[in-house]
């Protein structure tokens, strides 16, 4: 069934903003003070953006793609399998989607923002930023984990087993960012999607929340073009290889 391009832009919006309080809301439970999750580690983490991705692929991939990534329409219309027409309509539909993802976050967890000293803390639970403060290294892994992700999403959803059991697909595609997060994430986070990054980076600069510190603009670009070339390089090796 082919829907309306109204109907897969609803879906991009909605889908982002569910990875959005999944994957941020759980960053949230562990950092932020006095949440019932604070200290719960980072496999609570990993588990929330793994399921954040999953849940949307399952409710909306077969309406729009659940690309729910700037990063993944820009790679597949990119390497043709998606029609540059409606790139900039998805764009925009995510990252609205996210805006509304990560405000529902800030909502709900508002007392504990307040009580949150940690300025580090507190930016974590809205945008990525390098452990080590490498610049380059912050590229390369954002790079390498979008890449891995992407390539592996369109090997799940796409070859024809994928095809043939949709869910099972979406599930493995869940677990695959479950285990980039654990695997790849220890240096920034990671992002591996720009609207998952810049537009929680814009709320957190305009939001009052006390105490909140930096929203680090300087490297802000980098969890937006890592991505994207990451995710380009991921789908083109989809193609080259398996394409056919």
């Amino acid at each position: 069934m082919e829907y309306s391009l109204f109907t897969k832009l609803a879906a991009e919006f909605f889908g982002t903003a569910i990875l959005m309080i999944f994957g941020n809301g759980s960053v949230a439970n562990v950092e932020l003070k006095n949440t019932k999750g604070h200290h719960a580690g980072w496999l609570n983490i990993a588990m929330g953006y793994g399921f954040g991705v999953m849940f949307p692929v399952l409710m909306f991939g077969a309406v729009s793609g659940a690309h729910i990534n700037p990063a993944m329409t820009l790679a597949q219309a990119i390497n043709g399998l998606f029609p540059w027409n409606e790139v900039l309509p998805y764009i925009i539909a995510q990252l609205l989607g996210a805006a509304l993802g990560q405000f529902i976050v800030y909502l709900t967890y508002w007392p504990h923002y307040k009580e949150t000293e940690d300025p580090e803390a507190i930016l974590g639970t809205f945008c990525t930023t390098d452990a080590h403060n490498d610049k380059a290294n912050y590229f390369l892994n954002e790079m390498f984990g979008t890449l891995v992700l992407v390539f592996g999403a369109l090997c799940c959803l796409s070859l024809p087993w994928g095809k043939q059991d949709y869910a099972a697909a979406s599930i493995v595609v869940g677990f695959i960012v479950w285990g980039l997060v654990t695997s790849m994430g220890g240096p920034t986070g990671p992002g591996l999607n720009p609207a998952r990054d810049l537009m929680p980076r814009l709320l957190h600069a305009i939001l009052p929340i006390p105490s909140k510190g930096s929203s680090r603009w300087g490297e802000a670009w980098i969890p937006v073009v890592a991505p994207i070339v990451g995710a380009i390089i991921g789908c083109w090796m989809f193609v080259f290889f398996f394409g056919a």
